[in-house]
């Protein structure tokens, strides 16, 4: 909602009037939002506050100006996303500097909890035991001369969360063998990714369907989420006769998914104009995997 409030306090009155023009013309507010890039709920507040106030025009307010604009408060998520040890001082140092106002590391602190950004100690390494450290070298040392067609065989999956901002709009994408993205947002917008849902989403329409194209050589690869090792999931994929690569716990690093994730979320967050709506965020991931190197 801050989001939102903060992008319709700074649409200027020509773009106002354009969108109040639109729907006068008897456009709907999906349409529209669509139009500007903008979020469905900041058309229907403008929509609103035109067909009870007569105006769309912003009214001015005795409090304290904001010291950003939204320009500034992405460009300094950016620094933060880009520059992962930096820290508030630095960043609010850089931001005075680009934009010539003075920026407190107080209001650059707001500006990244507002982007779902929060202060974490870094963690060198996954934490490995040694029975992982024994289990991770057995599982290497099973496939070092595998050659690329065996390899293309192997059906690596996994999930990775895309989020406008820190609250629960959020846009969970699966990557398939075929180099494709599968979309999934929750109705209710909260839920989260459980046996029975990722046994109707993916391994029935999605990972049956590979099964059956590559034959008896086909090799499905999943991690230890507990969403994948639930009784339904491993009955399922028993009745469809798939065979699963076993993998190492704690070994994230050794899917090479996890490194298209990282390189998604770097060229999302580089982006000049970033997405506003979960249409637009779904639309800039499906451009980015098209453009992604292979």
């Amino acid at each position: 909602m801050a989001n939102n409030q903060s992008v319709r306090r700074h649409l200027d009155a020509f773009t106002r009037g354009r969108i109040i023009g639109k729907l006068e013309k008897g456009r709907s507010v999906t349409s529209v939002a669509a139009e500007f890039g903008i979020a469905h709920s900041i058309v229907s507040l403008l929509w609103r506050q035109f067909q009870t106030t007569g105006t769309a025009i912003r009214g001015f307010s005795s409090g304290r100006p904001r010291g950003t604009t939204p320009a500034d408060d992405w460009y300094i998520v950016l620094q933060a996303r880009r520059n992962r040890r930096q820290t508030v001082g630095e960043t609010a140092r850089h931001t005075t500097q680009a934009t010539g106002r003075p920026i407190s590391r107080f209001t650059v602190a707001r500006r990244l909890h507002d982007g779902g950004l929060f202060a974490r100690r870094p963690v060198r390494c996954v934490p490995l035991t040694p029975a992982h450290r024994r289990r991770r070298f057995l599982w290497c040392r099973e496939y070092p001369n595998w050659r690329d067609n065996e390899w293309g065989r192997v059906l690596f999956t996994d999930e990775s969360r895309f989020s406008l901002s820190s609250d629960s709009h959020r846009l969970l994408i699966w990557r398939d063998g075929e180099a494709a993205i599968i979309p999934r947002t929750s109705l209710k917008g909260t839920g989260s990714v459980n046996g029975t849902n990722y046994c109707n989403e993916i391994l029935l329409p999605y990972v049956r369907l590979f099964r059956g194209a590559m034959g008896l050589q086909f090799l499905f690869m999943n991690d230890n989420a507990p969403c994948h090792r639930t009784v339904a999931a491993e009955q399922l994929l028993e009745s469809e006769d798939i065979e699963r690569m076993d993998w190492p716990a704690r070994s994230p690093d050794l899917n090479p998914i996890e490194h298209v994730w990282d390189f998604l979320g770097r060229r999302l967050a580089a982006r000049t104009l970033p997405p506003v709506t979960i249409r637009a965020l779904r639309l800039a991931l499906q451009d980015e995997w098209a453009a992604m190197p292979q």
